[in-house]
């Protein structure tokens, strides 16, 4: 192929228009006087370096060149040594387009697709998540019809670049993904895994969400097994984010929650009772596996006292309220279910409510032991949000339907169908109680709801 000639062309005119030597414009930019002539002669591949040097001697932009660069690095024989840098520079300057045309040409040769994910990788371990999209999408497109761990890889990086806090987006991207799940390493199916859950516990998807922590829990055991017989033998094994074990207690704590939301409270009990027992069978005894046992530790404490309150037993909640007043980390998860038994049982909280009220709205994800999944908490927000609202109903409280209105405002944010009905089903209920201001709000929102169902209607049909 010709060598691209308008960055030729433009440094041509710039040396006429400044009366440069090449020997000056050499000194400027610190480019051998030689090594310039053969660039403006078309007889090199101009390097990324170069292509830096130049546009800083020229005092133009950083990216000044890179649209004609593309061409540049299809002129002469390809060369991934040259184009990797030009692609990392253009994720660090938000250059998308540029990758975007250089994945598309490379990728007419398959025999690209190793060198495009190693660089996918590189750029998703520095953050640059959004470029690195562009190259585990072409290299996932080239080997679609592969069954290989590599295709797997590009779609559980692609499923992690994407998921956000849109909980209908998010509900596509995991079921597209879930196919790929069992053709990863054991590690990042373990991780893969957890991640799916956490989208399916928004979806309420209970029957799913179970499947998974069983699954996560049957592999884990496996691999923890495996871990500790070979252990000092050689053995290496890729490494999951969290030690293999932390994925067993995990699935365990999945499980209880799984048949809290069942009811059943006993079976959920059960599963406590195995994730509290994690320092009898953890063989390791490290800072990090002390940290994590304590936390199992503490969620077992604080979760049977929560099973117990909401299977009837109504006298323990002030022993909850104060074992969650010392974990402010665990207060606002506290609360939801607080309230939700107070609705149940129909008991008189509002002493509870006076007194943490610093922790609604939520605004704090953190705990002592890292951060919870901000979709979970968002979903769990807007489900408080409508329990919240009720409770203030059954008070005959005024500022009950401003809750109403702010849990469908942020249903319709984080699009969490389940809570955007519940709200627009309370305040038809309750409308009557509601002034002119509420109603009006109320008509915008449910003009809103409308638009995002219109958005879901197209989304479906093109994916048909």
């Amino acid at each position: 192929m010709e060598p691209a000639n308008s960055i030729r062309e433009q440094l041509t005119r710039y040396i006429d228009m400044n009366n440069m030597t090449l020997s000056r414009f050499s000194e400027v930019t610190g480019i051998n006087t030689g090594t310039v002539s053969r660039i403006l002669h078309g007889n090199r591949p101009i390097s990324m370096s170069q292509l830096n040097a130049i546009s800083a001697g020229m005092e133009v932009a950083e990216d000044h060149f890179f649209a004609d660069y593309v061409e540049e690095c299809f002129a002469f024989t390809v060369s991934i040594r040259r184009i990797k840098p030009f692609i990392i520079q253009s994720a660090e300057l938000g250059r998308l387009d540029c990758i975007e045309r250089v994945v598309h040409q490379l990728l007419d040769d398959v025999a690209y697709a190793t060198e495009l994910f190693e660089i996918a990788e590189q750029l998703f371990e520095s953050n640059r998540r959004a470029a690195a999209a562009f190259l585990y999408r072409g290299v996932s497109e080239v080997e679609k019809y592969q069954h290989s761990e590599r295709l797997a890889m590009c779609h559980y990086r692609l499923f992690l670049i994407e998921l956000g806090k849109d909980l209908g987006d998010n509900a596509r991207i995991a079921t597209q993904f879930e196919p790929y799940v069992n053709r990863l390493d054991e590690a990042d199916q373990l991780d893969a895994l957890k991640h799916l859950i956490h989208v399916f516990v928004t979806l309420h998807d209970w029957k799913k969400v179970d499947k998974l922590a069983k699954e996560m829990v049957g592999l884990a055991e496996i691999q923890y097994n495996i871990q500790h017989q070979f252990k000092g033998k050689g053995y290496r094994e890729k490494q999951s984010e969290r030690p293999v074990y932390f994925y067993i207690l995990y699935g365990w704590l999945v499980r209880s929650s799984v048949f809290e939301e069942y009811g059943d409270y006993a079976k959920a009990l059960d599963f406590v009772s195995l994730y509290a027992d994690g320092q009898n069978w953890v063989r390791e005894n490290d800072e990090e596996s002390k940290r994590i046992l304590k936390q199992f530790g503490e969620w077992a404490t604080a979760n049977t006292y929560l099973y117990r309150l909401m299977a009837g037993e109504v006298n323990i909640l002030s022993d909850y309220v104060e074992y969650i007043s010392e974990h402010e980390g665990e207060i606002f998860m506290a609360l939801r279910y607080i309230v939700k038994s107070a609705n149940q049982f129909h008991t008189n909280i509002d002493y509870i409510l006076d007194r943490f009220k610093e922790y609604i709205p939520l605004r704090n994800y953190k705990t002592e032991f890292g951060e919870y999944d901000h979709a979970i908490m968002d979903e769990g927000y807007s489900q408080f949000l409508s329990d919240l609202a009720v409770y203030y109903l059954n008070k005959n409280r005024h500022d009950a339907i401003h809750l109403i209105l702010e849990g469908l405002h942020f249903s319709i944010k984080i699009n969490s169908d389940r809570n955007i009905i519940t709200c627009m089903t309370l305040f038809e209920q309750y409308r009557d109680r509601a002034d002119s201001v509420a109603k009006q709000e109320f008509k915008y929102l449910s003009s809103e709801v409308q638009r995002l169902n219109a958005k879901k209607s197209i989304l479906i049909s093109d994916s048909v």
